[in-house]
């Protein structure tokens, strides 16, 4: 573990070493993100997701005449195409830390991703939360795509409520592959009111509208998420018969690279380029 950062009642545990990822954070000793297992990236509380968030169906995609083919990197799950990125699963270095912040690098060279480019992360804590700025810099010679994102794990129960308002909900194919978009006339909260275990889903939510937030009535807590404007999407994910869930602010919906789609919100940085996102989480009583 690389470090502890602190702010009054606030509490935060990184692991730079283990994908950059922020092992726990607790509010006045609660924890408001799921830790699992220290030293597993999977067993983490929050790691980035760069250069692109959840899925490339079939681990390949086309890109400026290039077909880009690159390898499953799921520690737990060898079926599954490759996800989230390779900021997640390397070693990201400090270069500065004191009580309350702390900036990571990591650098990616060329191969099978066939640019080169440099993430960084700025992590803030204050008295009720903390903030993450999240940049990309291609350093190659050719335009890149790229996106980002948060994955935090949320602590649930039976009466855990979470509420997001979104325009629309992905449904997908068995192996989570977007295959045709629900939407509605303005943005709702598709679990409406209910807690969140009532829908099993790992699926992206478009065109969001306002914070996110989690509640737990049970603890008499909750908190705040507030991603960036270039963070439209949510990706949710429910899994039956856990005690976490996700709530994962990105940039792209999945399968993105695979997308001709105007919205699906893949962007692409020129040589040199750079890119930046941000969440807030705040904690707050009931």
């Amino acid at each position: 573990m690389t470090g502890i950062l602190a702010s009054d009642d606030f509490e935060l545990a990184l692991d730079a070493r283990c994908g950059g990822s922020i092992s726990s954070a607790r509010w006045r000793g609660l924890d408001i993100l799921h830790f699992r297992e220290a030293g597993s990236v999977l067993g983490a509380g929050c790691f980035p997701l760069v250069p692109f968030s959840n899925r490339i169906a079939g681990s390949r995609f086309h890109f400026a005449g290039r077909e880009i083919e690159l390898e499953p990197n799921h520690p737990g799950d060898p079926s599954s195409p490759v996800l989230h990125g390779f900021g997640w699963l390397g070693e990201w270095s400090v270069e500065r830390m004191d009580e309350r912040e702390a900036r990571l690098v990591y650098r990616h060279e060329a191969g099978k991703w066939p640019w080169t480019f440099e993430a960084t992360q700025t992590i803030r804590v204050f008295g009720g939360g903390f903030a993450i700025d999240l940049g990309i810099t291609n350093l190659a010679a050719d335009p890149m795509p790229v996106g980002l994102g948060f994955h935090p794990y949320f602590p649930r129960s039976d009466t855990t409520l979470y509420e997001g308002l979104h325009r629309g909900e992905w449904q997908n194919d068995a192996g989570c592959i977007p295959m045709r978009l629900e939407e509605r006339p303005e943005a709702v909260d598709w679990w409406q009111g209910q807690p969140v275990a009532t829908r099993n889903v790992d699926t992206a939510y478009t065109q969001r509208q306002g914070p996110l937030t989690v509640r737990w009535p049970d603890r008499g807590m909750g908190v705040r998420i507030e991603p960036s404007a270039d963070l439209p999407f949510t990706v949710v994910y429910v899994p039956e018969g856990e005690d976490f869930f996700c709530v994962e602010p990105v940039s792209n919906m999945t399968n993105a690279f695979n997308c001709e789609r105007q919205d699906s919100g893949l962007r692409v940085l020129g040589p040199g380029e750079d890119w930046s996102v941000s969440m807030r989480v705040t904690a707050f009583s009931l």
